[in-house]
């Protein structure tokens, strides 16, 4: 297994075990991370979805595979199982990553999924109907921007 490969071993066992910090120093300072649900977000925004993913988990289960990288690029294939905390609905996330790699840290992280197949398991009948839609997709978005930037407003 090559550097870049053990990085993102590392990232993603850090997140199996919770470990925020973990995952944050696999990232580069410059990080820029991008997905459905966020959108892109750069920095310190980056770092801090991971720091709210972990801290608001309470059954959170990450599995992964299929880790790959030569040069500066690499990719991953993992999933999510956990309950959307406002429906209560039980979601299994299919997620393919893609990373870049500088001064031996990620910097950038691409993850993609279908959000329609989200929205179906996050928000039931409602998600599978209009989860395509350009309204449920703002909305998903803005919703998971504002929880954001609430957590990152809270002191430590």
């Amino acid at each position: 297994m090559n550097p870049q490969e053990q990085l993102i071993q590392r990232f993603y066992e850090s997140f199996r075990a919770r470990d925020a910090e973990g995952m944050c120093g696999c990232y580069h300072p410059g990080v820029v991370f991008s997905d459905p649900v966020f959108g892109q977000l750069s920095g310190a925004h980056a770092t801090g979805m991971w720091r709210m993913l972990c801290a608001r988990a309470k059954d959170l289960e990450i599995t992964f595979g299929a880790v790959s990288a030569l040069g500066t690029s690499g990719s991953a294939h993992w999933e999510a199982n956990y309950t959307f905390s406002k429906t209560g609905r039980a979601v299994h996330n299919v997620i393919e990553a893609s990373f870049t790699f500088l001064d031996d840290k990620i910097v950038r992280h691409a993850d993609r999924f279908s959000l329609w197949k989200w929205a179906g398991m996050a928000l039931g009948p409602a998600g599978v109907v209009l989860g395509w839609t350009p309204l449920i997709r703002g909305t998903v978005r803005r919703e998971a921007q504002q929880g954001l930037e609430d957590f990152l407003r809270k002191p430590e």
